[in-house]
């Protein structure tokens, strides 16, 4: 009874060791997921304050609440198990849809530098989303929503690639821990950037002189960081666009647009030292940007420009059938 005894709790111990080392390669596992999807984190996080530009101090909160909320729910309720799927059954699909993704986010980019181009007739300044009403702050919080769409499916399919070799369930279960650990992260730095000016106000009612200055500085400096925010954001879409697109077209086949980045990337990186590394990065980066502004460029021609030619031009006629 007692030998009996022993070898169940020594086989409970054991199943105890294993669930133990599996936790620990989960975290192992998402933890280098993560790692690998920094590039897109950085972006996600500079692009989403260009959503908040238009709201009261007081809806900024929860407008980021909502948005947290929606990106956990593109995370969780479809990329993941579409990704998951996907991966299982038909992972020559992924390269196509991202690539989808990318364009959508180049073009994204380029349409914000059409508008600062050739701003919309009748412009007038800026009115707080909240002013406007709650169809304003809708709208721009399901902008935000569907833009962080794109980006966390990029995250997530960089963190699948990363651990495509584990069983399917563990690979459910590190995605789910890098959707709560990145989203958790990026909108908590995201809430910080956007709050950053009421601290500073705060400071400024302190006794204490530092901090006062400390105070007036944020209070002064963060609307310039939150316009350099905003451009970073565009520059950010065009660089991520480009850079899904220039890897998807090397994935299928056509390589030189991809190999000429990375060559230029690799020239750089011998020819400049210790700062090789860097260059090299901003190299690869302009690129892919460069690139990203291409394809951007096309697309909001054939949305925006080809049109409008067509309807200038047929307006004339029009009327002279009316003359």
């Amino acid at each position: 009874m007692s030998g009996g005894l022993v070898a169940l709790l020594d086989d409970v111990a054991t199943l105890a060791r294993m669930a133990a080392a599996s936790v620990d390669d989960v975290g192992a596992a998402a933890g280098r997921a993560s790692a690998k999807a920094a590039g897109v984190v950085v972006d996600d996080t500079a692009v989403t304050p260009r959503y908040l530009t238009g709201f009261t101090a007081d809806r900024e909160l929860p407008a980021i609440k909502r948005i947290t909320i929606g990106s956990l729910r593109n995370k969780l309720v479809f990329i993941l198990p579409a990704a998951l799927l996907l991966s299982q059954f038909a992972p020559w699909l992924l390269t196509p849809l991202l690539m989808l993704g990318g364009t959508y986010l180049a073009f994204e980019g380029a349409e914000k530098i059409w508008e600062k181009l050739h701003p919309h007739e009748g412009h007038e300044e800026a009115v707080p989303a909240v002013l406007e009403g709650k169809e304003a702050e809708d709208k721009m919080v399901s902008g935000a929503v569907r833009t962080d769409f794109i980006l966390s499916a990029e995250i997530m399919v960089i963190a699948l690639n990363e651990v495509s070799h584990e069983p399917l369930l563990a690979r459910a279960i590190i995605l789910v821990v890098v959707a709560f650990g990145i989203t958790l992260g990026v909108y908590g730095v995201v809430a910080l950037i956007v709050k950053m000016d009421d601290i500073g106000l705060h400071l400024t009612k302190r006794d204490s002189t530092v901090a006062q200055r400390i105070g007036r500085a944020l209070v002064a400096g963060m609307p310039k960081v939150l316009t350099a925010l905003a451009t970073i954001g565009t520059v950010a879409m065009l660089w991520v666009g480009g850079h899904i697109l220039l890897v998807g077209f090397d994935t299928l086949g056509w390589r030189w647009p991809y190999g000429l980045v990375h060559h230029a990337e690799e020239a750089v990186h011998h020819a400049t030292g210790p700062l090789g590394g860097v260059l090299g990065w901003l190299t690869n980066t302009l690129g892919s940007a460069v690139f990203g502004l291409l394809v951007g460029v096309l697309v909001v021609a054939i949305m925006h420009v080809v049109p409008r030619r067509k309807t200038d031009g047929g307006e004339p006629e029009h009327a002279a059938e009316h003359a």
